[in-house]
């Protein structure tokens, strides 16, 4: 449960901060505290490297899942 985990936050910093970086884009629905998330499918990464198959927020139906992001991860600042 871990290892899966740490398999979200890197490419999860990256998608929450991209949209921010490019062109616009059509805003999405805001969240309400409680909601159901949509389902997403973001690239799974380990500290060995990037997996073969991406991972879905729907492979994790039932369970608990904890999305951690460290937007100053691996900088300077």
């Amino acid at each position: 449960m871990i290892r899966r985990a740490v398999l979200l936050t890197l490419p999860l910093a990256l998608a929450l901060t991209a949209p921010r970086m490019g062109a616009q884009q059509p805003a999405t629905p805001e969240l309400a505290v409680g909601s159901v998330a949509p389902d997403f499918t973001l690239p799974g990464a380990t500290r060995f490297g990037v997996l073969k198959a991406p991972i879905h927020l729907s492979d994790f139906k039932g369970k608990t899942v904890v999305l951690a992001f460290f937007y100053k991860a691996r900088t300077k600042g």
